[in-house]
């Protein structure tokens, strides 16, 4: 299994924390994290190759997740992409985020978290739901 975590390209290194929290407890359901700003570099010529890209790692990916706690419009669009294609979706924020109301409209779970520590909690009660329950696809 995998799940594509999507996160905004230019605020990415300020949320280091967060995800190596999102990978480690990945790795405890034996799901493979794949982040694509980090697997993935284009120049602003290349928009037709990055979405086809990003379209095409999210098809190999079994559920997505989509850390807004810094908005950003490409998580929207993968997101949107993701639910189309009938992933299971998991809205993050930290609860001082502005909140995004149409990315957690359409996800089937959401986690607004305090901390590292709150998050990681949430997001073993939210794997063990959906691993448990079939829902990944």
């Amino acid at each position: 299994m995998q799940a594509y975590i999507s996160v905004s390209y230019s605020k990415r290194k300020h949320l280091d924390k967060e995800l190596l929290t999102i990978i480690e407890c990945l790795n405890e359901f034996k799901i493979l994290p794949f982040i694509f700003v980090d697997k993935h570099k284009f120049d602003l010529s290349q928009e037709k190759e990055m979405m086809l890209q990003a379209m095409a790692d999210i098809d190999n990916s079994d559920i997505l997740i989509a850390e807004t706690s810094n908005k950003g419009i490409g998580i929207g669009i993968e997101v949107g992409y993701a639910k189309a294609k009938g992933k299971p979706l998991i809205y993050l924020r930290n609860q001082n985020a502005e909140h995004s109301t149409t990315v957690s409209g359409i996800c089937d779970f959401q986690i607004i978290y305090k901390n590292i520590h709150d998050l990681k909690n949430q997001l073993i009660h939210t794997f063990s739901k959906i691993t448990s329950s079939n829902t990944v696809q």
